[in-house]
């Protein structure tokens, strides 16, 4: 950030130029905060199959607990003298990963792909965190608090991607579509051997 881009003032303890560090970093989090709640709807509005109803009912919480991660991020960025930018256009522009590719589609494939949503999320939350660590407690507090949803909601996904023996469907995907494809084939096995 130039000098001419600091924060006029930030919080007690802070220098500007660390205001502006902290808002940054939380910048990122926030555009991938709002990138994931409107994932979250939209499989919540395209998921299909025998599990409809679960998946579907299991995502609006999520839908709803994020959003109030991204309210929380964005108002930690103004406490610390920078305006949050939550535009869809910036958004778009800065994000770092690709835009969701599934559509309407298998419950499996939906949750098989959002498992490696909430991999890129939170690895990339647990760094923030720990970029943060040093730097202002109450900023790490927060993505901390984040890290401790995001992870539970993780875990409810890989739930329905487990088998009985603690193999995960989707453990050597590496794209949203190789863990679609990889959830869905184990599920169509599962049901074969039945």
């Amino acid at each position: 950030m130039a000098r001419k881009d600091l924060p006029k003032y930030t919080v007690p303890s802070l220098t500007p130029e660390e205001g502006a560090q902290v808002a940054a970093i939380l910048q990122e989090r926030l555009d991938a905060l709002n990138d994931l709640a409107l994932t979250l709807k939209h499989i919540h509005w395209n998921v299909v199959g025998p599990h409809f109803i679960a998946v579907h009912e299991m995502i609006d919480p999520q839908v709803d607990a994020v959003r109030a991660m991204v309210d929380a991020t964005a108002e930690r960025i103004a406490t610390l003298g920078v305006a949050p930018v939550g535009t869809p256009g910036a958004l778009v522009k800065n994000r770092t990963w690709d835009d969701y590719s599934i559509g309407r589609a298998s419950t499996d494939e939906h949750l098989g792909a959002l498992d490696e949503v909430y991999v890129g999320v939170i690895t990339a939350h647990r760094k923030a965190a720990e970029d943060t660590e040093e730097l202002d407690a109450v900023t790490n507090d927060l993505l901390v608090g984040h890290l401790h949803e995001l992870e539970l909601f993780h875990w409810f996904v890989r739930a329905h991607l487990e088998s009985s023996g603690g193999a995960l469907s989707t453990a050597a995907a590496h794209t949203e579509k190789q863990a679609a494809r990889a959830a869905s084939g184990a599920a169509r096995k599962a049901s074969a051997s039945k």
